[in-house]
């Protein structure tokens, strides 16, 4: 039938993706190395305390992914150069780590790379501080782990007497780990923490 030849053309010339992607919101991150003192450094932001949001927290240079990049990596070096204030000539030896689907409606596009050593001036708008710790120290140190549980809440119109069991339908709870790193005065945890222990997994294996 014609009708079957249509419908298996469309799925023959389609390459499957995340369903409901346009949905999320994307953003791409930073892990950046530097070297100092003759070792390799983890270099950190300290969000700006006027932000909206997550003022104060530690992260990574990165950001939302504009319509002008052309792919996520090049949204996280522009991105960095204009919090960090360098050339993007500066960053070097870029790789992708695993993205993150977050239960908060975004993807997260990790990298890691190099940056050359050279002056930073970070944009005081966005950045309040950037500080260093060396890599060793996360290679040696085990994070402490804790779980967020997210409990299903159903609009007061859902049509429970519609599905089996109705109001006591067994909605399946999510668990989130969200790993916390201490170095000096300094807590690195939720995403940068998950990012940056990945990375120490990569490079710790055998």
């Amino acid at each position: 039938m014609m009708e079957t030849k249509k419908i298996l053309a469309k799925l023959s010339n389609r390459t499957p993706t995340l369903l409901g992607k346009e949905q999320f919101t994307k953003f791409a991150v930073l892990l950046p190395l530097i070297e100092k003192d003759n070792e390799i450094h983890v270099l950190f932001e300290v969000r700006a305390f006027h932000l909206r949001r997550q003022p104060g927290e530690i992260c990574f240079p990165g950001g939302r992914i504009d319509a002008c990049d052309q792919n996520e990596q090049e949204a996280a070096i522009r991105e960095t150069s204009e919090e960090l204030g360098i050339e993007t000539s500066k960053i070097t030896n870029i790789f992708p780590l695993d993205y993150i689907i977050s239960p908060f409606g975004t993807i997260i596009y990790p990298f890691v790379a190099i940056i050359a050593q050279c002056t930073m001036k970070p944009n005081k708008e966005e950045v309040a501080e950037i500080f260093t710790v060396p890599l060793s120290f996360f290679k040696q140190t085990t994070p402490e782990v804790y779980h967020v549980h997210f409990k299903a809440q159903p609009e007061a119109d859902f049509p429970l007497d519609k599905i089996p069991n109705g109001k006591n339908y067994n909605w399946r709870l999510r668990e989130m780990d969200e790993y916390f790193y201490y170095y000096k005065d300094k807590v690195i945890w939720g995403l940068t923490a998950r990012i940056l222990y990945h990375f120490i997994e990569i490079i710790n294996q055998d």
